[in-house]
């Protein structure tokens, strides 16, 4: 059986599903396809909440993030769904990191940003323990990730898209320049386009077909711990402890976290965790990791009880680095590698991805294949 579709989106993750909504609103025939049932956990799209921020040290990320900021506040026009919630965020630790940070966002005119003393953001947000200056961005809150991705979907299915679960891609054929072949194993979708979104998947689907950056997929073990302040207390927050910090064998990663309402503090290490195949998971806590985390939640984080955690389990599928995947060769569009750090931006780069796609319009060449 085959079914013709102007364009074909393999994924529906966040970012798979962004793209689908950018085509299907734009008016274009749009098949979105999706391996796992609506709502899975195998991937890196699913759970409650995300941080939102605008601070980048990097001017093209930070108009990455304005412009999703507008699209997310669309959507949930759209939807009546709440998505983004600012709460305000602040990142201590390592100034080398801090001042390119502060310095860009200046630049880009984001002047509420601002510095604090540690006493100052201690007294202000008593559940952390601040190491040096503090910088204070107005602009950062959480996404409520798991709502997005069916906000994305609905949306799209309303503008007329086909969104498709549990239908596994097999092989992506080329043709030409403007043909080609998806199989799955009922169906073979033929389309002008197709745009890979498939996360941890990628490599499997398209590494064959395309020169991709090394993209590595890991096991990431961030957990919620139990609050005792008011979770509505808490901003979004980030650490780069200077080297030899107490409690931080991980500094040179980082470590980001948020209140997830209901559900706790979510605390993570910044990619850290055991490479994996993504069809070959335990999801099962790995000791080490869980243990080191505990470790900085007390010595850093005085406003959670470190021994009352709830363990999650999630991908990363991380470049060399650190930047997106978001380019064209041939009929194939691929977005790929968000680092962990991709789903603030997800419905500028669904218009990135449909840009490819439609026109050909490439984004700044730090996201390029060939980079």
């Amino acid at each position: 059986m085959t079914e013709q579709s102007d364009y074909l989106v393999v994924g529906g993750g966040a970012v798979g599903s962004a793209a689908a909504w950018q085509l299907a609103r734009s008016g274009h025939d749009v098949t979105l396809l999706e391996r796992f049932p609506p709502g899975h956990t195998r991937g890196a799209s699913h759970g409650a909440s995300r941080i939102f921020r605008l601070g980048y040290p990097n001017q093209a990320y930070i108009e990455l993030a304005r412009q999703a900021e507008r699209q997310w506040r669309e959507l949930e026009d759209l939807t009546g769904l709440q998505l983004l919630t600012i709460t305000g965020g602040v990142e201590h630790g390592s100034s080398g990191h801090l001042q390119p940070l502060a310095d860009a966002m200046a630049e880009a005119g984001l002047n509420e940003a601002r510095w604090l003393s540690a006493g100052e953001a201690a007294e202000r947000w008593p559940g952390i323990a601040f190491e040096g200056r503090a910088f204070f961005q107005p602009y950062s809150g959480r996404l409520r990730a798991d709502h997005a991705v069916t906000a994305l979907q609905d949306s799209a299915s309303k503008h007329g898209a086909a969104v498709r679960h549990e239908v596994a891609v097999r092989a992506i054929i080329v043709h030409g320049e403007d043909s080609v072949e998806v199989q799955t194993d009922s169906v073979s979708y033929q389309a002008s386009r197709v745009i890979v979104a498939a996360g941890a998947w990628t490599e499997k689907l398209i590494g064959g077909q395309l020169s991709l950056p090394s993209l590595t997929v890991t096991q990431e073990q961030p957990a919620h711990f139990a609050a005792k302040i008011s979770e509505a207390d808490w901003p979004a927050f980030g650490h780069l402890p200077e080297p030899g910090s107490v409690g931080a064998e991980h500094s040179y990663c980082g470590i980001y976290g948020l209140a997830t309402p209901g559900e706790g503090i979510k605390v993570r290490f910044h990619g850290v965790g055991p490479q994996v195949d993504p069809d070959q998971r335990d999801f099962q806590p790995e000791a080490v990791q869980l243990a080191a985390l505990q470790r900085y939640a007390r010595r850093w984080l005085p406003g959670v009880d470190a021994d009352a955690l709830t363990p999650i389990s999630c991908t990363y599928t991380t470049t060399p680095d650190s930047n997106f995947v978001l380019d064209r060769r041939g009929p194939i569009v691929v977005g790929a590698g968000f680092s962990g750090h991709g789903f603030k931006h997800v419905p500028a780069v669904g218009q990135v991805l449909a840009d490819l796609a439609v026109l050909g319009k490439r984004p700044d060449p730090m996201f390029s294949l060939s980079r």
